[in-house]
């Protein structure tokens, strides 16, 4: 019974088979890029690479994941007197002089992040000219391939790019097929300090990362950007031919190739990063050596061998979900043309479901394990000061990187993050020492590669709502829980996520404080970057008690004490943590029904501001829920009614995600409307406001990559929800989506679902039970409860 289920499955045309054999799982387009945001991406975790794919010059544009500006940080050195500033701030509060509040806050700031960098550039320079027809160029984000092809005259050019995991390498393949044979030469170039060499029978570029730089948006200060050889992280890349018929040329700073039919080159880059604790520059590894020893493993093996190991890797993570919505006849239509269709009205809900696997493809691409997280712009950068750092953003963004990578089965994505957690402990824990005389550890609202966690705001400079901002290390250690919640995994519960939610938690025992009636509430506190305007008139940013605050710290609670409950461990802490459950500021319905984001009924500044941090409970946490807390869901309507649908690339997918938390199909679908907005160059409708760009790459504007992974776990809890104790099937399916089927969406509890449904009614589910137990599943009014053995499938049918 189960196998003729498992092929009715795959047998409908929504199927991952389908999808094989079409341009289901392709960016592709009918010329070059001539911008970042048409290039398409590719990486291993570690290097990155934005093919532009040119005819007469093609660009690939190169990052390195550890390639950051600075050095170690001593936190103890950074504002070591701001704890004395604590006090005053507080008796500022509860005296309610919110403008002394203000102006004191600007007293407990650092230093800013360091950013992360580009590496440069390789250029192709071809010398076959004439009249270019039957042009294509695309991203296969199933294979993970880059492809470019084009006439010349009687001859076929075709080129294939991938980053291979596995070998650490960049591979590259081209053929001429027909009259003429390949002539090209190669160079580097970097916007950092570097020179170019030929070496060792390759092609190399070394250089220096800059000791500093500024953010972006300081402007065009003095010293903006510091550079020093001697304590800088170096760099490497080495570009070497594999395999040619033809004829290799290597001299001063190119390598040229003549009279070919086909060639195989490598590309192998590294960094001295040593850990955040070495100086890049004088306690360094040899980025040389690396860089080589990854080149020399790969001499002797052909290219189908390379990609067929690159494959099989990505393979392994990428196959385990599809999704199918419909619409597959847009397939034969460019991705350019696609988003025109889509913004002029059109319906395309296999673009929809591409958008959903590219969010996926770019977490296996920029998020390995043993490596960094995925920062604002994933491993992709091309500027020496790039938007916001190019850092991580800990009051929404590098959490929003992680949304969905549970429910899209890729747990392993989520474990750098952890890691990254991990390192944040000991400078965190210096952090909340010296600024509010804490235990435990704490991080603000930036962090970078090497494990920043004090306030930033040039010691001054930045505004509160964003510079003070303390509950980074509380919303990250949020993300533990989770990851246990979706696969169980014990030992990763006790050995790495309990002792970092515990320090969490310490620190929040410390820095809350009594009120005037006696709950307890955070001071100072913040709502991220939003600015209140007092019933007296005050337009202010520091006060006490904010909504988002105490929402994250009850999810930290909660989430620890299932943690320490699980384990067994640390009775008096959890008692502790359950009495300050009980006294902390419950969460205010507001006079306009709406969930208040002040400790008072106070307006904000900008009514329809992008954050939604007051909204913390009902996603990504759940201390608030519609079958649990209905009058505070109610209020969570009212404030995403009074919010809009509109905003930023990024705050529209936050907006997906609590429409669909409030199982509200239609308003949710609305935002992935305005998400899918066009708004590059080949738009023909022009649009304000975020979107996605030509590559699909998130657009805030700028482009944050953030938008694409809050927009793919948006799409997915449409489609399915398990936080409310039981799993929930098409919870907030909207209208346009009547047909479709999923394979491989998880559940927490370690539950894997694959279901289909037509005319917007489920028809067949399948629920493989990973971990065992007892589970859960809901569909509109009905509930079946499972007992469910390790490794076991189940039919279910409502």
């Amino acid at each position: 019974m189960m196998r003729v289920f498992f092929i009715a499955l795959l047998a409908s045309v929504y199927t991952v088979a389908t999808a094989q054999e079409n341009n289901a799982l392709k960016l592709w387009y009918t010329k070059p890029a001539t911008q970042f945001e048409e290039a398409l991406p590719l990486g291993n975790g570690r290097l990155g690479a934005m093919v532009y794919g040119g005819v007469d010059k093609e660009r690939i544009s190169l990052n390195e994941a550890t390639l950051w500006s600075g050095g170690p940080i001593d936190a103890a050195k950074v504002n070591p007197d701001a704890k004395h500033y604590l006090k005053p701030i507080r008796e500022a509060l509860f005296d309610e002089d919110y403008k002394k509040a203000d102006s004191l806050a600007h007293f407990m700031q650092g230093p800013y992040s360091e950013a992360f960098m580009p590496l440069g550039n390789l250029f192709f320079d071809f010398a076959n000219k004439g009249n270019v027809s039957d042009y294509r160029r695309e991203l296969d984000i199933q294979q993970a391939i880059s492809k470019v092809s084009y006439n010349i005259g009687e001859t076929r050019y075709n080129r294939e790019t991938f980053v291979s995991h596995p070998q650490q390498v960049i591979i590259f393949r081209l053929t001429a097929q027909g009259k003429d044979k390949l002539n090209f030469s190669c160079h580097f170039d970097s916007k950092l300090l570097s020179r170019s060499a030929v070496k060792q029978g390759m092609l190399q570029m070394k250089g220096w990362v800059p000791v500093h730089t500024e953010p972006n948006y300081r402007g065009n200060i003095v010293n903006a950007v510091v550079n020093d050889t001697a304590n800088a992280m170096r760099f490497v890349s080495m570009l070497k031919v594999l395999k040619t018929d033809g004829r290799q040329k290597l001299q001063d700073s190119t390598l040229s190739v003549s009279d070919a039919t086909e060639v195989v080159l490598a590309l192998s880059m590294a960094t001295s990063y040593n850990g955040i604790d070495k100086n890049p520059g004088k306690e360094g590894k040899s980025e040389d050596s690396l860089a080589a020893g990854y080149l020399a493993k790969i001499t002797n093996t052909d290219y189908q061998s390379l990609k067929k190991t690159h494959y099989a890797d990505f393979g392994k993570y990428f196959n385990r979900v599809s999704l199918a919505l419909g619409d597959s006849e847009n397939e034969k239509l460019s991705t350019v043309d696609r988003l025109n269709r889509f913004a002029a009205g059109h319906t395309d809900n296999s673009l929809i479901a591409l958008f959903y696997q590219f969010s996926r493809y770019l977490l296996i691409s920029s998020s390995r394990e043993g490596g960094l997280p995925a920062n604002l712009q994933g491993i992709w950068n091309e500027a020496v000061r790039p938007p916001w750092s190019s850092n991580y953003t800990t009051n929404i963004n590098a959490e929003m990187n992680y949304w969905g990578a549970e429910t899209a089965d890729l747990p392993e994505m989520h474990r750098p993050l952890f890691d990254f957690i991990a390192r944040l402990t000991k400078p965190g824990h210096i952090t909340a020492q010296n600024f509010y005389n804490a235990s435990g550890w704490v991080c603000h609202h930036n962090s970078n590669m090497w494990a920043m966690t004090n306030p930033v705001g040039d010691s001054g400079e930045g505004d509160p709502c964003w510079a003070n901002w303390p509950m980074g290390g509380v919303w990250l250690s949020t993300h533990l829980w989770e990851h246990y919640a979706f696969t169980k995994d014990e030992a990763f519960l006790r050995d790495q996520a309990y002792p970092l939610m515990k320090g969490a938690v310490q620190f929040c025992l410390d820095f809350l404080t009594a009120d005037k009636k006696g709950y307890l509430v955070t001071a100072p506190s913040t709502s991220p970057e939003n600015v209140y305007i007092t019933d007296k008139g005050y337009v202010g940013q520091t006060l006490y008690g904010s909504t988002a605050d105490l929402a994250m710290i009850r999810e930290l609670f909660v989430d620890y004490l299932k943690s320490a409950a699980a384990l067994n461990i640390d009775k008096e802490i959890q008692a502790q943590v359950k009495q300050a459950l009980v006294r902390m500021y419950p969460y205010q319905i507001g006079k306009a029904g709406n969930l208040q984001e002040w400790y008072h009924d106070w307006a904000d500044k900008e009514p329809h501001h992008r954050h939604l941090s007051h909204l913390f409970a009902a996603y990504p946490g759940y201390t608030i829920t519609t079958a649990e807390t209905p009058q505070l869901a109610d209020a969570v309507r009212k404030s995403l009614q009074l919010r809009t649908n509109e905003g930023t690339g990024w705050a529209i997918t936050w907006r997906i995600n609590l429409w669909a938390r409030m199982q509200n199909g239609e308003r949710a679908y609305d935002a992935v409307k305005k998400l899918m907005r066009f708004v590059g160059q080949d738009a023909a409708i022009k649009y304000g406001g975020g979107g996605v760009y030509a590559n699909l790459f998130g657009a805030h504007p700028p482009f944050q990559i953030d938008g694409n992974f809050g927009g793919g776990a948006g799409i997915s809890e449409m489609l399915l929800q398990s936080h409310q104790g039981y799993i929930e099937l098409l919870p907030a399916l909207p209208k346009e989506w009547q047909t479709g089927a999923v394979k491989g969406f998880v559940a927490r509890g370690n539950f894997v679902l694959d279901y289909t449904w037509e005319k917007g009614q489920l028809k067949k589910v399948k629920l493989l039970s990973r971990k065992g137990g007892t589970c859960k599943v809901k569909y509109k009014d009905q509930v079946k409860t499972l007992h469910t053995q390790v490794g076991k499938s189940y039919e279910l049918k409502f």
